[in-house]
This record gives structure tokens, sequence and C-alpha cells, in this order.
């Protein structure tokens, strides 16, 4: 099976090009098969973010583009600034993956989810496009959960005096 072990950072003269929802850009190693039907092997040094626009090389030197999928999502607004950021604070709170933008929030369709944030008085939005998240805070890509790579000292809710 042909490989493709390295991400460019276009997909400038690809003959083919792979679609992926969010969960299937975080790839280390998978058999996949692209849009016109050619089966390969993703085979890479780790687990990597592959973002729309990208481009895997091949072993035998062909490009395919990579193409995020048309997911099924929900649009969050809230009533100004503030009330926005207090709803990401709730999404965060949550470990959701979400998209920020500068008057919206961008997640993924949950009813329990939509429930709430109409509950905190969003506005929520159902619609079909490309999810593509915040990454994670320490620069290593997706975050899943709360371990990143250190152990928090016991929290004392009453230190001594010294």
């Amino acid at each position: 099976m042909i490989r493709a072990t390295e991400v460019l950072g276009s997909d400038k003269g690809c003959f083919d090009s792979v679609t992926l929802d969010h969960d299937d850009r975080f790839r280390r190693r998978v058999a996949m098969t692209t849009d016109g039907g050619l089966e390969f092997l993703l085979d890479l040094r780790r687990a990597t973010e592959l973002a729309a626009g990208q481009g895997l090389r091949l072993s035998d030197g062909r490009v395919i583009g990579v193409r995020a999928a048309d997911e099924d999502l929900m649009e969050v607004r809230a009533r100004d600034r503030l009330h926005l950021l207090r709803t990401a604070w709730h999404v965060g709170n949550r470990h959701l993956p979400c998209a920020v933008h500068a008057d919206r929030l961008v997640l993924r369709h949950d009813h329990v989810i939509a429930e709430m944030l109409e509950g905190l008085g969003c506005e929520v939005r159902r619609f079909r496009g490309p999810f593509t998240p915040e990454g994670g805070a320490y620069g290593h890509g997706r975050t899943h959960g709360h371990d990143h790579g250190h152990h928090h000292a016991p929290h004392d809710p009453h230190p001594q005096e010294g």
C-alpha cells in the first residue's frame, strides 16, 4: 500500500483529496481512501492535526489535499461581549471543542448543550459546515481532558501563615 509520511503546508498541485471530519483530522497512522478512491496509509511520526488546505505527500511524490468535511454544528450568539465571554467560560468548563469568533462560538451540535446555552440566554442556530475549533493551549494540537504534561500540587484551602 502506498504511504503518506509527510504533511505539507499547502495542497498546491494536489491530484486528489481526502475529506475528513474534525476527529479524523487528528491522526498518526491509519488507512485512508481519497475522495477519488485511492487507498493509502497515513504513516506519520506522531499524531498530527491535519488542517484543511494542507497536503499529504505520498511516497511516489504525488500530493493529496486535506479537506474539512461538513459536520452538524451550532452557532452560539450572546447579548453582548461580556455575555459571550461568560458563555465561552461555560463551554470551556465542559472541555468542549469550540471555534471562537469575535461575535459567536461554534460547537458541534448537542441538544443537551444547546438547551444549556439557551438557558444561559444565548441564541443557538443549528447548521452544517466544516469544524475547526481552537487548538491546545500548550502548543501540542488538541486538548483531551485536563492532562497537559505536569502535575498539580495538592490544593490547601487553608495555607499556613509563616
